[in-house]
């Protein structure tokens, strides 16, 4: 089990990464915390609780910790809304959390940013463990405290910064995932070697690279970039490369035609072709070939206009310029203030 140290403003977390370490991370964490929690309540999806849910609630006995409850939401991006929040809501009221209870996010990007969300404002916050339990969330969501849910003209429109007491990544869980899901997560790995690390790149490009190494990789980036940049007030955003336009890809599908992985790599093309146009080293063979490599799209068919509609609402968006992320080359991106118009036109 390898431990990756994440520091903040408010002090400092573990992320407990490696195969089959959930109860051993479990137990570590359960040590360091005696005594802090008065009440743990876990919250999960409808896909993953049937697979985890009991597990996890005998994990959490063995050590001296009984959940008082367990919700599962419906599974899936159309459940990240006010709506389900509300019901989170209601659930930590009936089990009669306080400030010193602890809530279990476990599941995906939809869980985790969705549950931080729930944690982050009842009574005004109360702590999060992460459970990650896909390859995009174990890599990208789950650390760094960006929490969230959907409004019906963006993604992740509302939302708080709320660091993890800890996060646990037990690569185990993977195993029980679909294919698309594996995909899905890739799209992310290849942002994380287009941003930061062009050795990481060629070897998830050419499907070289050991899963633990590519998810510790990952890992140590967005370690990296989020304790430099907590509140995404300067470089952190690095870790939007394909998203203004992926985010759009993503809505313009109704969160179904693409998931947010394929959506972020065709994000990524569009980003690199504009890059180029804009005189930037040419990155866009090279992405596509990494996206074709792990099965993912290339393209979405939508219009410059149908884009830019929807990343007109986009959060990085200041007057009518947004700030929009490019590669200087491969392993090194840079953000570039764009307006909206000219992003129009470099989509034609």
């Amino acid at each position: 089990m390898e431990i990756i140290k994440v520091r903040h403003s408010a002090g400092e977390y573990n992320i407990y990464a490696g195969g089959g370490i959930l109860d051993a991370a479990i137990c570590d964490f359960v040590t360091a915390h005696k005594d802090r929690y008065d009440r743990v309540f876990i919250v999960t999806d409808s896909n993953v609780f049937p697979i985890y849910g009991e597990l996890l609630h005998r994990i959490f006995v063995k050590y001296g910790v009984e959940p008082v409850g367990e919700y599962a939401f419906e599974a899936g991006e159309k459940s990240k809304t006010l709506a389900t929040v509300a019901d989170i809501y209601k659930q930590f009221a009936a089990s009669h959390l306080t400030r010193r209870s602890l809530v279990v996010a476990l599941g995906g990007g939809v869980c985790g940013d969705m549950v931080g969300f729930a944690a982050a404002t009842y009574l005004r916050g109360v702590d999060i463990l992460q459970i990650p339990t896909t390859l995009l969330s174990q890599i990208d969501s789950s650390i760094g405290g960006k929490t969230g849910v959907d409004l019906d003209i963006g993604k992740n429109l509302v939302g708080a910064f709320w660091q993890p007491v800890a996060v646990i990544a037990d690569s185990n869980f993977l195993e029980s995932l679909p294919e698309r899901y594996l995909r899905d997560g890739m799209g992310e790995a290849i942002k994380y070697g287009c941003i930061a690390d062009e050795k990481l790149f060629a070897e998830v490009a050419d499907k070289s690279v050991a899963m633990s190494d590519l998810i510790g990789g990952c890992m140590k980036i967005k370690a990296r970039v989020v304790e430099e940049d907590e509140h995404e007030t300067g470089n952190r955003v690095i870790l939007n490369y394909g998203h203004t336009l992926g985010h759009a890809v993503e809505k313009l599908g109704n969160f179904t035609r693409f998931s947010h992985g394929e959506s972020v790599g065709i994000g990524m093309l569009l980003a690199a072709r504009i890059g180029e146009r804009l005189g930037y080293p040419p990155v866009y063979d090279k992405i596509k070939a990494a996206l074709i490599a792990w099965g993912l799209p290339t393209e979405a068919g939508y219009t410059p206009d149908e884009l830019i509609s929807v990343a007109a609402s986009d959060k990085k968006r200041s007057g009518d310029s947004i700030t929009f992320v490019l590669l200087e080359r491969l392993g090194k991106a840079i953000p570039r203030r764009l307006t909206l118009d000219e992003l129009r036109e470099l989509l034609k």
